[in-house]
């Protein structure tokens, strides 16, 4: 077949969307924060199994906003995998609050707990755990890791909207789960994060933080430092048609992947972390291959687009002085192999197919070179 440009990822709306959004304007919504926020705070929670819900106005600052309303202070310092968006360190080094990394899992790509045992000073305070591309590592251990050692957890869960562990939802294990609804996400608001927690009190914490350090809407009285990071009902009216169709968008990104490992399953020259499709829903599909690089101009010159996975967090320029001495050699190495597919719950059969036909394509051409180059 001839497809269109095959993009690696893009959001979906149809007229569900337009119509909620305008109803909402003719009804003379005000756009701020309002019922329609709380509305999709309330089916996010019920979502995840967890008590309560608050909406931001992303996933960097749901972040941000977890660590302060766990008491973290500059100079405290808290536990990040290697090998994540780099978000997730970030957000701490926005208030102060210095990200240790810590290299991953080889078979999870999660945070390796031995190396988070190195890892630990008198100033680590909490633990960042990214499920990467929505896979968990033992979340059982981790959680009595963090006990053990008196850390609050964390689950950076952006890439787990819909993965479990045990029949958990991922992000409900620790104080908080943080998640986004960025373009790329299954589903998604243009911008948005949602912090989850079954404590109360800490959610109460973070609307504060959120809202100025008010106690409540409407009266300018200050009792703790906060800031303007609220969400708008227009968004919320967008998030509420979006989450409508998550159950279907997570069946058919288990069905993509799927869809690709078989159909590349023969290429030894292709590796896949091992998935369980039944508890995990990834969010891209991610290979790992040599020269990714080259593979990814090959399938753009096919109309198709790829994406490299993120490098390694010690190697970004902005971390890179503070980590020349020391050695992520896991991290590192699967960062260097990572690409990213055409991953939209949008994507049909055929252009799955035709993505795998022009993979194929690549492999069976360079192993013809091989040939060639040795006679």
């Amino acid at each position: 077949m001839e497809p269109r440009f095959i993009p690696q990822m893009e959001p979906w709306f149809d007229e569900a969307e337009a119509k909620a959004v305008f109803d909402y304007m003719k009804s003379g919504g005000w756009v701020m924060e309002f019922q329609k926020t709380e509305e999709l705070e309330r089916m996010i929670a019920d979502f995840t199994g967890s008590a309560n819900c608050m909406m931001t106005v992303n996933g960097t600052v749901s972040l941000t906003i977890a660590l302060l309303a766990l008491g973290l202070k500059n100079g405290d310092e808290v536990l990040v995998p290697n090998l994540t968006m780099i978000a997730s360190p970030n957000a701490a080094a926005l208030v102060g609050i210095v990200p240790v990394l810590v290299d991953i899992e080889e078979d999870t790509l999660c945070m390796d707990l031995h190396q988070a045992q190195e890892a630990l000073t008198p100033k680590t305070k909490a633990l960042m755990y990214v499920p990467f591309n929505g896979r968990s590592g033992d979340m059982e251990k981790v959680v009595q890791f963090c006990k053990k050692h008196r850390l609050s957890l964390i689950e950076d869960a952006a890439q787990a909207l819909g993965s479990y562990y045990k029949g958990k939802h991922l992000g409900t294990f620790g104080a908080f789960g943080s998640f986004s609804f960025s373009v790329p996400k299954v589903i998604t608001t243009g911008q948005g994060g949602a912090l989850v927690s079954d404590d109360a009190l800490s959610l109460q914490k973070a609307r504060k933080l959120k809202d100025f350090g008010r106690s409540r809407g409407g009266i300018d009285i200050h009792d703790e430092w906060g800031w303007n990071f609220k969400f708008t009902d227009i968004q919320a009216v967008i998030g509420i048609e979006q989450i409508k169709k998550l159950p279907w968008r997570l069946k058919r990104k288990k069905e993509i992947f799927k869809r690709y490992k078989d159909g590349l399953a023969d290429l030894k020259d292709i590796q896949f972390i091992p998935t369980d499709l039944e508890n995990t829903s990834p969010w891209f599909v991610d290979i790992f291959v040599r020269e990714p690089d080259t593979l990814l101009k090959f399938l753009k010159k096919e109309s198709v687009e790829s994406r490299r996975i993120y490098p390694a967090v010690h190697l970004q320029n902005i971390y890179r002085k503070s980590y020349a001495k020391k050695a992520f050699p896991i991290s590192e190495h699967y960062a260097s192999l990572g690409l990213w597919l055409p991953s939209s719950s949008k994507l049909k059969d055929e252009e799955i197919d035709y993505v795998i036909s022009v993979i194929r394509e690549y492999y069976n051409a360079q192993a013809k070179s091989k040939i060639k180059s040795k006679k």
